[in-house]
């Protein structure tokens, strides 16, 4: 959960797990391969990133950003779009995440139009308006909400 806020499916299944054994409502070997299962889904999650050619952080984005159904381009730009947002947002001048950005309004606009404007170039067209606005605003609330916490590369 800490290295991609997407994984909540992951979290509810474990508890699911847990509370099942807990009621007593499986055998202890069918928990024993619910966890095990469990274990191994985990391992291929942690390892989607390398397969995907992205870093852990680059998937995190790639995850708020693609959609249900992608065709192979999408998913090249989507991939394209969550690299170029976190280099814009990292390492680009002028510097888009100064410290305590989000306690200041301006500084907040200008993270939103970094994001708006990055995605507005690497987004496939296919996205529309609404659907285009809907993944920058769940964009920034993951930065903000890292931001407010000091977490990960927006600290």
């Amino acid at each position: 959960m800490k290295q991609n806020r997407n994984r909540i499916e992951f979290s509810k299944k474990f508890q699911q797990i847990i509370d099942n054994y807990n009621s007593g409502g499986t055998a202890t070997e069918q928990s024993y391969d619910d966890l095990t299962n469990f274990a191994e889904e985990l391992n291929q999650e942690d390892e989607r990133h390398i397969k995907e050619g992205l870093t852990i952080d680059e998937l995190e984005l790639f995850d708020i950003l693609k959609k249900s159904k992608m065709t192979k381009e999408e998913k090249k730009k989507i991939k394209l779009a969550a690299k170029h947002l976190l280099h814009r947002l990292k390492e680009e001048s002028p510097k888009v995440l100064v410290q305590d950005w989000f306690k200041n309004s301006q500084s907040k606009e200008k993270v939103k139009t970094a994001v708006e404007e990055v995605l507005d170039l690497d987004l496939p067209e296919t996205y529309d308006r609404l659907f285009f606005k809907q993944k920058c605003e769940s964009v920034f609330d993951l930065i903000y909400d890292y931001a407010q916490k000091g977490e990960k590369w927006v600290a």
